[in-house]
């Protein structure tokens, strides 16, 4: 009942320790414990409570920040041994246990099924976190979030004796524990308690059939990429390339756009790499090549023709299973990160686009990894009101991010300071963050980033907690002093009952 117990010793602590997707942390447990069961959840939680330990849970996928490797961490529990998928018939709806992979998932809705969730874009992110967060991915614009589809969510909580227990919450309005649903519906991992499985089922549907409970996946899809030089890419250029994408997604984010089959990203990488290079998947079937030939005349629009122009065309899961291999390739031994997430409502100002160009351009920084990303957001995801889910963000038409990456832990200061200095001098207007309002609509919790919690990088006067649930928190925040009162799951970004 106690799952597999492992310490510093045993290889299978080190698997689970070192296995972190963001090598900038390190966590040294007394323990980790591999779980298989929600009871089996219930029972190492319980005795690290009692302990007095510190206690996090990871779902064997990965967080941008320390909130699972950190050094005051003393039990991790690792439910990556629940993966199971299966039709719950007991409730209509797609269990996903939380430790599944989003690949696990989504092999598993199309291989029995013929359906899809639309969740997130590397098929090695964890269930359990994921989710919870609200979940986006290359399907956002034509399906919604993930969180869209949350029927009810089984989670493990600890009440103010200590004592766990198992609880599923649904959207039902007649459910009592319906508030634990929504708070899982965007707001976020390691806030109310251990998330054991998820339940999908499209709102509109019922029956015991559950190959029509959730939306069919794609019949195939089609992929693109090309770039521009940086040789040749003066800043008359750039700001033309970036109105062009910008008013693109100006036009075509709306939740009846014809183009919410088309996902894009475009990454401005540091001129050192060479390259500006843009991706995209469409699900439009036989007109797809057409959808993206016209994208990409409309980003060209007075300025050259993108080079190294590839169209291939495959079926869904081929796709999901293994998504544009050479922008998730990473080296064997991992890689230090730092991403900085923004929500927009529109293009960037004139003076973002030069702010943009001269820290990806100005030759007195060494930041091979560094680059701005746009990927477009919006469709469907805008469909929903701001509170019908903790996800609050309904109204955006990108998720930008600025970011940088680095292998010698000896480059991590000067690579934190200028991505720091750059996502600072983009939103200077708004003390350096980006402040829910007519420009911006935040930042997605499942890209934490825990300087809009530090007064030396966000000078805006206004509370992390804002940017990333916005008018939500007070409610989450009474989620969280029903069924965490002890304050068992806590992060630097978590929900807080007082502030």
């Amino acid at each position: 009942m106690k799952g597999n117990r492992f310490g510093p010793e045993d290889p299978e602590y080190r698997a689970v320790v070192h296995k972190r997707f963001n090598k900038r942390f390190a966590a040294r447990p007394d323990y980790v414990q591999l779980l298989a069961s929600a009871e089996q959840v219930g029972a190492a939680l319980g005795e690290a409570v009692r302990s007095g330990l510190r206690v996090v849970v990871t779902s064997g996928g990965h967080c941008l920040e320390g909130f699972v490797a950190n050094s005051d961490v003393r039990v991790i529990l690792d439910i990556s041994p629940m993966n199971r998928v299966y039709f719950d018939a007991d409730h209509g709806a797609v269990a996903v246990e939380a430790g599944a992979t989003v690949g696990q998932a989504f092999q598993a809705l199309a291989e029995r099924w013929g359906t899809v969730v639309p969740l997130g874009e590397y098929p090695g992110v964890g269930m359990g976190g994921h989710a919870a967060g609200g979940a986006f991915g290359f399907l956002c614009r034509q399906l919604g979030l993930a969180a869209d589809y949350l029927h009810a969510v089984e989670v493990v909580t600890v009440d103010r004796s200590g004592r766990p227990a198992t609880v599923l919450a649904t959207r039902e309005r007649s459910d009592p524990h319906r508030e634990l649903w929504w708070a899982h519906t965007g707001g976020g991992g390691g806030n109310f308690g251990i998330v054991t499985r998820y339940l999908f089922r499209s709102p509109d549907t019922s029956g015991s059939d559950p190959a029509s409970l959730l939306p069919r996946h794609p019949e195939s899809i089609t992929t693109f990429t090309a770039h521009w030089p940086w040789e040749g890419m003066d800043e008359r250029s750039f700001r033309r390339l970036l109105a062009n994408h910008g008013g693109w997604s100006e036009r075509h984010s709306g939740p009846d756009s014809s183009n919410t089959s088309l996902w894009t990203l475009l990454a401005l990488h540091r001129k050192q790499l060479g390259k500006i290079i843009v991706r995209g998947v469409t699900t439009a079937g036989p007109d797809g090549e057409g959808q993206v030939e016209e994208y990409l005349a409309s980003l060209g629009k007075g300025i050259a023709a993108p080079e190294g122009r590839e169209v291939a065309t495959m079926s869904w899961l081929d796709f999901a299973l293994n998504p544009f291999p050479d922008l998730f390739a990473a080296p064997p031994d991992g890689v230090s990160v730092k991403v900085k997430d923004a929500l927009l409502k529109r293009r960037l100002s004139d003076r973002q686009v030069g702010v943009a160009y001269d820290y990806l351009t100005r030759t007195d920084h060494d930041i091979m990894g560094g680059m701005l990303g746009f990927a477009t957001y919006g469709g469907r995801v805008n469909a929903i009101a701001p509170d019908a889910t903790a996800s609050a963000a309904r109204s955006a038409i990108f998720d930008t991010a600025c970011t940088t990456g680095w292998l010698d832990h000896r480059e991590e200061a000067k690579n934190l300071a200028w991505v720091r200095a750059f996502y600072r001098d983009l939103f200077a207007e708004t003390g350096g963050v980006p402040v829910p309002g007519e420009a911006y609509d935040g930042a997605l919790i499942n890209h934490p980033d825990i300087d809009l919690a530090d007064p030396e990088w966000n000078l805006s006067g206004v509370p992390w907690h804002a940017i990333y649930y916005q008018a939500n928190y007070a409610r989450l925040q009474r989620v969280k002093g029903r069924w965490d009162p002890l304050n068992v799951f806590r992060h630097t970004l978590s929900v807080r009952v007082e502030e």
